[in-house]
C-alpha cells in the first residue's frame, strides 16, 4: 500500500496536468507533452507568435478553440500559437483524442489564473524528473488508480498540504 504521503504527491503531480489528467494515467512523454495545453513554449518567442485576434480566425480554429473564445483576446502569443497548433492538428486526430481536447480545453479555461500557474510549475516539476523517477510515478499513479472512490476520497479528505 501506499503511503499517505506518497499519493498525495502523486495526486499534486498528475492532477497537475492541468487538472484534467487525473482520470487518465500518464503514459509516455509525448502523452505528457500534449497534457498540458497551456504550457509554456521554450521554442517560440512571443515575438515571433502570432497575435491574430478571435474575430480573425477561421471558422474551424474558432469552432476547436470555442471555449477559450472569451479570453483569446487577453491570451499571450505563445498561448495563441500553442492553440492555434492544437486547432491545425484536431482534423487529423481520432474521435478519443478530440473529445479529450475539447475535454481540456474546457478545463482549462474554467481554471484561475492561480491555478493555471500551479498546474504548468507541477508539469514543469514532473518533466524535470529523471526517466525513472516518472516511470516510478506512473506505477504509483496506476496503483492509486485501482483504489475505489470512496478510498480515493478519503485520501483526498484526509490530504495535508503542510506535508509536502
Amino acid at each position: 500500500m501506499l503511503s499517505k504521503q506518497v499519493l498525495c504527491f502523486i495526486l499534486l503531480v498528475v492532477s497537475g496536468f492541468v487538472g484534467f489528467a487525473v482520470a487518465e494515467p500518464v503514459l509516455s512523454p509525448l502523452y505528457l507533452a500534449k497534457a498540458d495545453i497551456g504550457a509554456i513554449s521554450s521554442t517560440q518567442s512571443e515575438d515571433a507568435a502570432p497575435t491574430q485576434a478571435w474575430a480573425q480566425l477561421t471558422d474551424d480554429q474558432r469552432k476547436v478553440l470555442a471555449p477559450l473564445g472569451s479570453e483569446w483576446d487577453t491570451l499571450r502569443p505563445w498561448q495563441r500559437a500553442k492553440m492555434l497548433d492544437i486547432a491545425r492538428d484536431y482534423p487529423k486526430m481520432d474521435v478519443e483524442k478530440q473529445q479529450r481536447i475539447q475535454k481540456r480545453l474546457n478545463t482549462w479555461s474554467r481554471m484561475t489564473p492561480y491555478e493555471r500557474e500551479n498546474a504548468r510549475k507541477r508539469y514543469q516539476q514532473f518533466h524535470a524528473l529523471s526517466p525513472e523517477k516518472k516511470d516510478e510515478l506512473r506505477k504509483k499513479w496506476a496503483e492509486h488508480q485501482k483504489l475505489s472512490d470512496a478510498e480515493r476520497e478519503r485520501l483526498r479528505q484526509d490530504y495535508d498540504p503542510d506535508l509536502d
